[in-house]
């Protein structure tokens, strides 16, 4: 069964019991703590918080929505019941085989029922968490999508960007130097002009998704996003920038960014599981009209420390499908699996398991997979295992790397790499570049068919004992 906005989805997952509702959490930092320890357990529900501290009935913060295989396979319109691995297959075909379609636009959708400007404007009226302890304020947009427009054409572009609240009528974005948002913002500061922005709070989670991927540039999101759902997405205009804002979106936040204005913007507990990137001037959002339904909802995804970041099983599942859809048209035969770990906030961290076939195999396919669209941004460690590793399951490719690598020989580091503001690892004065590691944890190539046997029980014996004595280890 398909759904139309959010507030569809959630009876969707709601009927799959995978939705628990919280009323009196306060926003500063209770909200943002229940969160956290929600996704360290089993199956971690989506939270829908509600009579929020300050804050009348009805204006909810949710949280958690991506952060379940099966709530991902809703959103994305993918199959239930899947594993890991099959969810990649399964998102690479869809992700290959699908045909954008573009958005269409209406007179007015859900999303109007509310329009505040001028001295109606106030973010404050809205419940934005203070989501981490030293978070240098209230985060209203961390499931929310940017969307802008090239001033050099027509192309619309929207991505997942920070955006914290400053004042009743000003916010702050702070986009990564490279991502397609902080190029557009550039192009109207480079002609003396502000930045015209929406900025969504709360809509389907499929545009959060979409916002998170690599998109080929000059792609919007909406055709992807209309593309995987089956459906144009609907879209109003903007009255004071027509960029196309969600019509079913919850909330949307229309405005300028001011080239000549800044204020402080940070610290903010990022993905990485850090406090990386500080505190610095960021150029500041005029807010120009708020657009709201009646008591909207604010989708929250909050980063935290890995692997229990946000949202992380779909970009997992998403960009590790991605890199194995480029290895494969790069013309990497006999890729066999693709996994962004957990661990390493689906960026840090890529496993490539293939089939060998000749001499370099191991280092095509690692290098490829490090520098492709989808895993060039702040990289750290590409592993390339063979066909026997489950890429999913760390402790198999840490068992490759620990025997069947040798560090002098089976080690590459490429220099200055694309980074970015968020790397902990690396000091200010440095930030935007990193080193890579390729690590080719394959059997030697040259040697492969004499290396020790592994080892295991054979499959048919595997059976066999399932079969008789499977009953001992289903307690």
């Amino acid at each position: 069964m398909s759904y139309r906005d959010l507030r569809e989805w959630l009876e969707r997952i709601e009927g799959m019991g995978e939705l628990k509702r919280l009323n009196g959490a306060h926003w500063d930092q209770e909200i943002g703590a229940i969160t956290d320890l929600a996704r360290r357990r089993p199956r971690a529900p989506a939270l829908l918080f509600d009579e929020i501290k300050d804050y009348p009935r009805g204006f909810r913060v949710l949280t958690n929505s991506l952060y379940s295989l099966s709530r991902v396979a809703v959103t994305a319109r993918l199959p239930l019941g899947l594993s890991k691995i099959q969810y990649v297959d399964v998102w690479r075909e869809k992700h290959i085989s699908m045909k954008p379609i573009p958005p269409l636009w209406v007179e007015d959708g859900p999303v109007t029922e509310n329009i505040l400007k001028g001295n109606e404007i106030d973010l404050l009226k809205f419940p934005a968490p203070k989501w981490h302890s030293k978070d240098g304020g209230r985060y209203i947009g961390t499931g929310s999508i940017t969307i802008t427009r090239d001033p050099d054409g027509d192309w619309v572009n929207f991505g997942v960007y920070r955006t914290m609240v400053l004042d009743r009528n000003h916010l702050i974005c702070y986009i990564s130097p490279g991502k397609d948002g902080r190029i557009h913002r550039a192009k109207y500061f480079e002609k003396g002009k502000p930045c015209p922005m929406v900025i969504s709070v709360g809509h389907d989670p499929l545009l959060f998704l979409a916002g998170s991927q690599a998109i080929p540039y000059g792609q919007s999101e909406y055709g992807w996003a209309g593309g995987m759902r089956g459906k144009a997405i609907e879209i109003v205009p903007g009255e004071f920038t027509g960029l196309p804002i969600p019509a079913h979106a919850e909330i949307a936040i229309e405005g300028e960014v001011l080239p000549d204005k800044t204020a402080p913007e940070g610290p903010f507990g990022e993905w990485t599981g850090y406090y990386a990137s500080s505190v610095r001037e960021e150029n500041l959002f005029q807010v120009k009209a708020i657009y709201h339904r009646n008591d909207p909802i604010i989708l929250g995804n909050p980063p935290g420390r890995p692997p229990y970041a946000v949202g992380t099983m779909a970009t997992c599942f998403a960009r590790a499908g991605q890199i194995k859809a480029e290895l494969q048209k790069a013309g990497v035969p006999d890729v066999v699996g693709v996994w962004s770990h957990e661990v390493g906030g689906h960026r840090l961290l890529t496993v490539v398991s293939i089939r060998q076939r000749y001499p370099g195999h191991a280092r095509q396919a690692a290098l490829i997979a490090s520098f492709c669209r989808a895993g060039a941004y702040l990289g750290r460690y590409v592993i390339v295992v063979d066909d026997d590793i489950d890429v999913a399951d760390l402790n198999d490719v840490m068992w490759a790397v620990c025997t069947r690598s040798d560090p002098a020989s089976s080690i590459e580091i490429i220099r200055r790499c694309w980074s970015g503001p968020l790397d902990p690892a690396i000091p200010t004065e440095r930030k935007g570049l990193n080193s890579r590691a390729i690590i080719d944890a394959c059997r030697p190539y040259e040697w492969r068919s004499e290396f020790p046997d592994v080892v295991d029980v054979e499959e048919k014996l595997k059976k066999e004992v399932n079969e008789k004595w499977g009953g001992l280890f289903s307690s």
